[in-house]
This record gives structure tokens, sequence and C-alpha cells, in this order.
């Protein structure tokens, strides 16, 4: 959903930060051929593991060690088109065991504000910066954004089943837009018998974007 929800087109150059295993810039360089991709890992395994999944997907992708922490960072390997994170989002609570997992959602002192300022760091004016979250975590992240001078937020709730809250959501911010935010329809994941309904099957299955271009 993430990957979706990224309006980059073939030629253009993309960012993500906290790749992980490299899933969501994978889904990406598979909806949108011809990207340029450059993503950061703070957890070297991870990392290591990112370029072997790109190199096994045949995906050409640069991948460097880096911390959200160091905005140079971005700014060196930029600028770039768009942006794009799934960071860790609980400020609190208890974590899971195991240093890796625990990183993945659990914030340390990179909160969201430092993520977004990460996106934001390695942007071209007018480039846009797209997150997932919990929807709980909804306001932080749009004030996250703003801060970090993204403006023209979007925010597309993904619902479980229709008529239900969101648990999660998409946010998206333009660098340097000026826009008012605007809140898209929410997106169902699965019908009453839980199978994915036919958008997020098209998401999945026929590589199709969400959102606005």
């Amino acid at each position: 959903m993430l990957a979706a929800f990224v309006p980059a087109r073939s030629g253009e150059r993309v960012l993500e930060a906290g790749c992980g295993s490299g899933a969501a810039f994978l889904c990406l360089a598979a909806r949108v051929p011809g990207l340029d991709v450059a993503a950061v890992e703070r957890e070297p395994s991870m990392a290591a593991l990112a370029r072997a999944n790109a190199a096994a997907n045949g995906v050409t992708a640069r991948v460097e060690d880096g911390d959200v922490a160091d905005p140079a960072m971005a700014r060196s390997l930029g600028p770039f088109h768009h942006a794009l994170a799934n960071p860790p989002f609980w400020p609190g609570g208890t974590p899971p065991p195991g240093a890796i997992r625990r990183a993945a959602t659990h914030e340390s002192d990179a909160g969201l504000d430092a993520w977004a300022s990460f996106l934001a760091a390695g942007l071209k004016r007018g480039g846009t910066a797209s997150m997932i979250l919990p929807a709980a975590r909804f306001d932080a992240g749009i004030a996250a954004l703003r801060g970090a001078g993204m403006g023209a937020t979007l925010l597309l709730p993904l619902v479980p089943r229709d008529g239900m809250e969101a648990k999660r959501v998409l946010l998206r911010g333009r660098k340097g837009a000026k826009g008012p935010a605007r809140i898209l329809p929410p997106l169902a994941l699965h019908l009453a018998d839980g199978t994915f309904t036919l958008a997020v099957e098209d998401v999945l299955r026929g590589a199709a974007p969400l959102g606005p271009g």
C-alpha cells in the first residue's frame, strides 16, 4: 500500500528511509520500471538483506548504511522526486524482543519529526514524502510533515472492512506546497469473507497506484 501511494514515474529518483529488507522499494520498482532508487537502513544486517533482495529481483538500488537522525546524508544522496518510509510509530508501551524488531516498531530518539525531516531533506522542491502510520498517530504524522516544510497533505484511511474504523493511514506531503490538507475516501482492505477487495487486488496483483498523482 505504501509503494502504491508514491506518485512516481519512470526516470524519477526515489529515496526510502529505513528500508528494512527492501520490500517497499521493491514493490515500487516493480510497479514503476526505470526508477533510480536509493535507500537508507540503520541495521547493517537488514541493509545487506535489502541489497541481496534487490539483486535477486533484478532491481538496481543503492542501499546505504545510515540513520535518519542524519538529514545531511539524505541531502548528499539527493535530490529526489519522491521519498517514502514506514517509520517506527509507537512512542511508548512494551517493545517486542530483539533489537531489530524493536527498532522497526518503537520510536527511539528519532521520532516522527526526525523521519519527516530526513525525507524532506532529500527532496527537490515540489517532491513528495509518503509514510504509513497507525491511524492513532495520523495527527503526529501530519504535524511532522508540516514541521519539515511539507504541505498539501493527503490522508488515505485504510479500513479492515467497509464501515469499520481505520487501523492504518497513508500520509503524503509535498515539499514547499501551500495547499490545504485533504482526506481521501477510505480504502477497505477485505470483504466480509476475509478476501481482499477488488481495489486491493488491483494494487497487489495489478500494480495499480493509490491516490492522485
